[in-house]
């Protein structure tokens, strides 16, 4: 899952303090990712190649900001507040692809690091609810034990009098869990539409092959009261299996994709726009009601801009209830077009290359996660202005929600599914002698059947973030730290307490075998890549 953050300007710090100490969560007014309590003395320069500056937090933006596209934009700014709201949802293809590239000798572009997905690609410990929505957990540690000064370490690139010191800073962690899924026979139906891209492209090794692999293991999985419809595209779209329920249609299903063969060019357009017909036409009462998008994103004929291909999903989305799940392929792949189609079909990402990747995604995961814990989740974490000075949210730069719109439920919020964790890491900073209430994070969800709203909060104290990060309690914070370290230093940035990525490495080590995780081994072997091309 990933975040959407924003920063409003209308709420007066005299109402923020007044409410936060009353123990209110607020609605309305100002919220960030990048926020000062105090002054904005701070100030960074902007990091190379026009990469996220690595901006001590200001409330305003100071350093240049991103939007989508990648172009650079300088924003007045605002003045500083304690909220930041976001909208959940859960991407994982930045650290997949990267991982990918890292391994085959290559690099990603800054553009293409999104550290709210690395920190969401591992396990994490949080308890899980006993019915439907969410539990709400908040933690931290003291950023940083002061060993640093690793090969390549990573610096500011301008401080201010006080400098970034470790101990001036912590790690708060906000954690979010859905239950896990039932019994199979407990969820709903599935009404899947397979959009599946057969361009010239897709005929590398590792694109279209696993994709049909994928696709034969999966219709084993699924229930025979599930559903599945087959559309391709490549300068054009078709429709090859209009929506089929699977009881005695296996072995048709397992023909259709067996015949696929790649040709011609990339229309994207094309293929999504009659996905989602044939997903309309198909939908069941009662029933989840998904399109998956297989496909290297590499757009070439047609509407190949994001913006006009989402005007369809949006619509779709908002009528039928219909979700988007992208599965991206390819050494060459279109991430930022797969991200931004999934973020507006309220759906989520990943990218395979593997088998194993493969087999985890459409096995382990697709069948049992076709149904919904919550829409249009949403979640505001409010700053305690008595005691934090300053706070930053590591990521989730294009992920944008208004403060006052948090519980507005016509606005657009993510998609979560059963058993699923979503995180966001923020660093923070206490005033001198601070102690008491740090921040209050409420998530808030619609119903998937009923549409009724719930929230769930959590609290933290600055008894909970006082420790050292490498010597808490909770080995999955310090993996989310590592993550979020090894994510910045990609892309030019940087987070209180990053170590060198010769230490940072060292880090992932050691909690690999700690954990028994092969993800976080996975994560030692990616940084250990990075450290060892010198190019970070």
């Amino acid at each position: 899952m990933t975040f959407r953050t924003a920063t409003r300007t209308r709420l007066g710090k005299a109402v923020v303090a007044a409410a936060l100490a009353g123990g209110v969560l607020l609605t309305a007014g100002c919220g960030g990712s990048e926020n000062l309590a105090t002054d904005s003395s701070e100030g960074y320069a902007p990091a190379p190649d026009g990469a996220p500056a690595p901006v001590v937090p200001d409330g305003g933006k100071g350093g240049p900001d991103r939007d989508t596209s990648g172009e650079e934009k300088r924003d007045i700014a605002p003045p500083a507040d304690y909220l930041s709201t976001f909208a959940l949802d859960v991407d994982t293809a930045s650290y997949d692809y990267t991982r990918r590239l890292l391994k085959e000798g290559g690099a990603p572009g800054r553009h293409q690091v999104r550290p709210e997905e690395f920190i969401n690609s591992f396990r994490q410990d949080y308890p899980r609810p006993k019915g439907d929505g969410f539990t709400v957990t908040v933690d931290g540690a003291r950023a940083g034990d002061g060993a640093g000064g690793g090969e390549g370490e990573i610096k500011p690139q301008t401080q201010d009098a006080e400098g970034y010191e470790d101990g001036d800073w912590s790690l708060v962690r906000v954690g979010l869990a859905t239950r896990p899924v039932g019994r199979e026979a407990d969820r709903p139906p599935a009404a899947l539409t397979f959009v599946i891209d057969i361009s010239g492209s897709m005929a590398e090794p590792g694109r279209l092959d696993l994709v049909k692999k994928s696709l034969g293991t999966l219709t084993d999985q699924l229930r025979d009261d599930d559903s599945i419809a087959v559309v391709t595209f490549s300068d054009e779209a078709e429709t090859r299996l209009p929506m089929t329920r699977l009881d005695g249609n296996r072995d048709r299903i397992r023909s259709v994709v067996d015949e696929l063969e790649p040709t011609d060019s990339t229309n994207v357009e094309a293929g999504v726009t009659t996905g989602y017909d044939e997903a309309v036409e198909g939908r069941r009462k009662g029933a989840t009601n998904r399109v998956v998008l297989l496909s290297d994103a590499l757009a070439n004929t047609g509407e190949t801009e994001a913006e006009a291909i989402l005007e369809r999903i949006d619509d779709a989305r908002r009528e039928h209830g219909i979700t988007l799940f992208g599965v991206g392929v390819g050494s060459d792949y279109g991430d930022d077009l797969m991200e931004r189609l999934a973020d507006k079909g309220d759906g989520h990402t990943t990218y395979v290359s593997t088998d194993e990747e493969a087999r985890k995604v459409f096995v382990d995961q697709l069948p049992r996660h076709v149904e919904l814990r919550a829409r249009d989740a949403k979640a505001q974490v409010a700053f305690d202005p008595q005691t934090v000075q300053q706070f930053r949210l590591i990521g989730y730069e294009n992920r944008e929600v208004a403060d006052d719109d948090f519980r507005n439920d016509r606005v657009d919020g993510g998609e979560v599914g059963p058993g699923h964790t979503v995180t966001a890491l923020y660093a923070v900073r206490l005033r001198d002698g601070a102690r008491g209430h740090v921040a209050t994070a409420t998530v808030r969800w619609l119903d998937p059947r009923t549409r009724a709203p719930h929230e769930e909060s959590g609290t933290v104290e600055t008894d909970a973030i006082d420790g050292a990060l490498w010597d808490a309690p909770s080995k999955r914070l310090q993996i989310t730290a590592v993550a979020a370290y090894f994510a910045e230093s990609l892309r030019g940035g940087s987070v209180p307490g990053a170590p060198g990525l010769g230490t940072l490495e060292d880090r992932a080590r050691a909690l690999a075998r700690s954990t028994e995780d092969s993800a976080v081994e996975e994560l030692a072997d990616a940084i250990e890549r990075a450290r060892r091309s010198g190019r970070f």
